[in-house]
């Protein structure tokens, strides 16, 4: 009993670190995607001719977005995970209610995400720091709801993670912050506080199929549900925000800066598989939110630097620049390092091990 006490604690505790390996992607993913943004946005990038605003720059974006987001399951051939129903004799792949709603909550965050970097007085580290702010909060409120325990090490990395969303806030005087921007990052944050509720109950498991399917069945309802309310309300056409989207999906087509809106949308499709498998780790979300948090604030702090050398922009601020150090220490408390007294351990009892051997050896 006791050793299938021991082995069931040990399966419990076995993490990989692959959760390291998605936030790397989603650094590398996330840098040109706030960058190629921001760019836009600022009317730095050539052939633009001008700002793209966000509402132009977003349908095309969305349209890349679901070229990539499918073309990579196609390729993984993950379709097969995806539960499905039959129309007229044809089996299709078809969500679960609560991926349904999942999907409704992707998809509003990835509008108010690209939106979120196109509004006039708010740098890339700044909106980042707003958005991660309330995501940090979230998790381990979303962890108490669904029953999840929080360890040491994940309170630790989310206050120190907070710490530095204070020191960046610290030159907010600097910036400007309108109310579309404030209603966007609300949108943002309450879409969040639902989404993680969704992936705890269905999918937040070692099961990789079920992570599989949780992530088709969403993504085939996120992109493409925001792709038709931006055509209906292009269709509509009332109001600046509507009548952008309409040139978004007429006028931006035709020109030089349509290429540059599907690249961000490609972009958004990578580092959406990464952050959406970081989530679905196993371990709770206090864990998993500061990893997708600190990976994000320093590839905004990376595309902040890249448009200051490129394009003669704003320098990150020394606040900023300390904040990205005080991710690094919360990343820390994330990393294997919290589990040195076991790797000493194993490294005692197999010097143990080692000296018994020759101990046995000698002896013959």
């Amino acid at each position: 009993s006791t050793n299938l006490e021991k082995t069931m604690l040990t399966e419990k505790r076995r993490y990989n670190l692959q959760i390291w390996l998605l936030g790397l992607g989603y650094f590398l993913s996330y840098t040109p995607y706030s960058g190629l943004t921001k760019a836009l946005s600022t009317g730095l990038l050539p052939g633009t001719n001008g700002p793209v605003l966000g509402p132009v720059l977003l349908p095309l974006s969305i349209v890349g977005t679901i070229v990539g987001m499918f073309g990579f399951i196609t390729v993984m051939g993950w379709w097969k995970y995806a539960g499905r129903r039959e129309f007229f004799g044809v089996s299709v792949p078809f969500p679960r209610k609560l991926t349904f709603l999942s999907g409704i909550c992707m998809a509003t965050i990835m509008g108010t995400t690209t939106l979120a970097f196109t509004f006039g007085g708010l740098g890339i580290v700044l909106v980042l720091v707003l958005l991660r702010a309330g995501t940090l909060i979230i998790a381990p409120i979303v962890d108490q709801i669904v029953g999840r325990r929080v360890r040491w090490f994940s309170w630790s990395a989310m206050l120190v993670s907070l710490a530095a969303v204070l020191v960046a806030l610290s030159d907010a005087a600097s910036y400007t912050l309108t109310i579309a921007a404030a209603l966007d990052i609300a949108a943002y944050l309450a879409a969040y506080f639902f989404k993680l509720q969704f992936m705890s109950r269905l999918a937040k498991t070692d099961d990789r199929d079920a992570t599989r399917r949780y992530l088709v069945e969403e993504q085939m309802v996120a992109a493409p549900l925001l792709l038709i309310a931006l055509v209906i309300m292009a269709f509509i056409g009332s109001g600046d925000v509507m009548l952008g989207f309409r040139t978004g999906l007429t006028t931006l087509l035709m020109s030089e800066a349509a290429i540059y809106a599907v690249l961000v949308g490609f972009c958004y499709a990578a580092l959406c598989v990464c952050t959406t498998l970081i989530f679905l780790d196993r371990r709770e979300n206090t864990f998993c939110m500061p990893m997708h948090a600190g990976s994000s604030i320093l590839a905004g702090f990376a595309a902040t630097i890249i448009l200051a050398v490129l394009y003669n922009q704003s320098a990150p601020t020394v606040a900023q620049t300390v904040s990205s150090g005080f991710i690094f220490i919360a990343l820390g408390f994330l990393s294997p390092l919290h589990h040195l007294d076991r790797l000493f351990a194993r490294l005692r009892g197999t010097r143990r091990e080692r000296s018994f051997l020759f101990v046995c050896s000698r002896g013959r």
